[in-house]
């Protein structure tokens, strides 16, 4: 592994954490930074849209708005790297907490895979598809 190929995968695991900061944070300008404009995202395996990363800030925000906490976390990062192009896959846990009319936390829990191709832009490292695969749920009363 040369010396450029652990710069990409630290600057491609800091991408993958900035992602999961900025949808907990609701920072729709970071969360934007994240993708290329052009960018994919398909998060139909959990019943969300298809469609481009501002389709996908209007999917999240009256979501996560509504939400008293939620807590996005990726793991196990696999990176492959071909050049100015990636292919990544992080497995992630996403807990989402509301609370209840008598003011009880209800946590439903989704298990997941993220898959993503990704480019090397002069801003440096870009997702340009990600879609979600799914693994598993569960709820927390």
């Amino acid at each position: 592994m040369t010396l450029q190929d652990i710069s990409d995968k630290f600057e491609i695991n800091e991408l993958l954490a900035r992602y999961c900061h900025a949808l907990d944070q609701q920072n729709w300008e970071a969360f934007q930074a994240i993708f290329l404009a052009d960018a994919i995202l398909d998060f139909t395996a959990f019943g969300g849209p298809k469609g481009s990363p501002g389709e996908l800030q209007e999917f999240f925000t009256p979501i996560l708005s509504n939400l008293a906490s939620t807590q996005h976390t990726v793991s196990t990062i696999k990176i492959d790297l071909a050049g100015d192009n990636a292919t990544a896959r992080s497995a992630a846990i996403v807990p989402m907490t509301a609370k209840t009319p008598e003011g009880k936390e209800s946590t439903f829990v989704s298990g997941l895979w993220y898959e993503d191709s990704l480019v090397r832009t002069s801003d440096g490292w870009k997702i340009k598809t990600r879609t979600q695969v799914r693994s598993w749920t569960a709820s927390i009363a």
